[in-house]
């Protein structure tokens, strides 16, 4: 059975140049099916893994009790206060807790190649072991804000998306100017965020407090140490976690969001390219069909010609499945875009399309293939030579 399943699939393979316009037609769908799938979830993956990379685990986050994001969180200086003088947070060489406590308020800018339509971006007040806290965000051009100035310095990833947000551009925000007077690279979402000191941001947006507190920990046991401080602290009401925990949440959401919306498309647009499988596989039965019957007549067997059939459509189906990862990982891989997080402003990531994705999106083309080389394949293996010879 090997050596007839093996002689019929060669004669298959190379009668497929003979073929080529019907063979084009399951290439093309299945390229375009696996094109689509991977660079849907190339966006989700790119999206995770810029805001997974963001904070530390050896840094807590610090939001009011209930909040879901910065946005809707509110510490007053009070609490801050006493936050930072917990247990559990590292005490710097200076002799002051390694915390910073940050005001999260919103500025709008236009996009690139847009000339009215506005995007939300993030403007974070911070105090000076803001920067301590962050050790991976490097200032690549320019220099660092003057506190009590209205200056920021913003990141790499808004200048790509954003207009008007380039080293020393002048940004008008709640009536005020404010210079741009750095730029910084972090590799994470802050790259998407214009940083500027906390008590000039407090004053122009007319803020009492912080959004948050962002503090080192003191060792392994820190979290726990000053989770357990702070909620046995009546006059606090806060939520405690790790920095990564906070922004790794921020991706559920967004990433249910695309798989639905990729799993949706997938299925529509493989019920189609499963028809054009199965069109093209009938059709290249049905040309073949003297040749199949001819096979038959002179002793092969039925499955070997069941899984030749099969094997065409498999290694077309591959041929495909590879051409549609090519064109997602040349248009798409490291593609800059942005979209709204949860805290209702623009995050700047890249897509990107990895191995993983690849094999994901050449098993569904390989399953497609399956699906229709079969019928087509049982067609042929089941049609009596007689009848075969005498339609030819």
């Amino acid at each position: 059975m090997l050596t007839q399943t093996t002689a019929v699939t060669a004669i298959n393979i190379k009668s497929i140049p003979e073929r080529w316009a019907l063979s084009a037609v399951i290439v093309i769908g299945l390229a375009g099916v696996v094109a689509v799938f991977t660079a849907l979830l190339a966006m989700a993956v790119g999206f995770e893994k810029t805001l997974t990379a963001t904070g530390r685990t050896d840094t807590a986050f610090i939001l009011r009790g209930g909040s879901q994001s910065e946005l809707n969180s509110g510490i007053g200086r009070d609490e801050a206060n006493l936050i930072k003088l917990a247990p559990g947070i590292k005490v710097g060489a200076d002799g002051q807790p390694n915390a910073s406590a940050e005001a999260n308020v919103i500025a709008e800018l236009v996009r690139q190649g847009d000339k009215n339509s506005g995007a939300n971006i993030t403007v974070r007040g911070v105090e000076s072991k803001a920067f301590d806290l962050r050790p991976n965000l490097k200032i690549v051009d320019g220099r660092k804000f003057t506190p009590g100035m209205r200056e920021m310095i913003v990141g790499r990833g808004v200048i790509r998306q954003f207009q008007g947000a380039n080293l020393g551009d002048t940004v008008r925000m709640r009536g005020s100017d404010w210079k741009v007077v750095g730029v910084f690279e972090s590799g994470d979402a802050h790259d998407s965020e214009f940083w500027a000191d906390f008590e000039v941001v407090a004053s122009t947006f007319q803020r009492r407090g912080y959004s948050s507190v962002t503090a080192e920990l003191d060792g392994p046991g820190g979290l726990k140490t000053l989770s357990d401080a702070l909620k046995a602290d009546p006059r606090l009401s806060v939520d405690v976690q790790t920095e990564q925990e906070y922004y790794s949440g921020q991706t559920k959401q967004f990433r249910a969001t695309i798989a639905g919306m990729a799993g949706f498309i997938t299925v529509i647009m493989a019920l189609g390219a499963i028809f054009a499988a199965l069109n093209t596989m009938y059709a290249a039965v049905a040309a073949r069909g003297k040749e199949i019957a001819t096979l038959r007549a002179i002793g092969f067997r039925g499955l070997p010609v069941v899984l030749s059939v099969l094997i065409e459509a498999l290694v077309l189906a591959l041929i495909g499945g590879a051409l549609g990862a090519l064109i997602a990982y040349v248009l798409f891989n490291n593609f800059s875009v942005s979209t709204l997080g949860q805290n209702f402003t623009q995050v700047v990531f890249s897509f990107k399309v990895t191995p993983a994705l690849v094999i994901r999106g050449l098993i569904i083309a390989l399953v497609i293939g399956m699906i229709g080389g079969l019928f087509p394949a049982i067609r042929a293996a089941r049609l009596p030579v007689t009848t075969a010879l005498r339609e030819q």
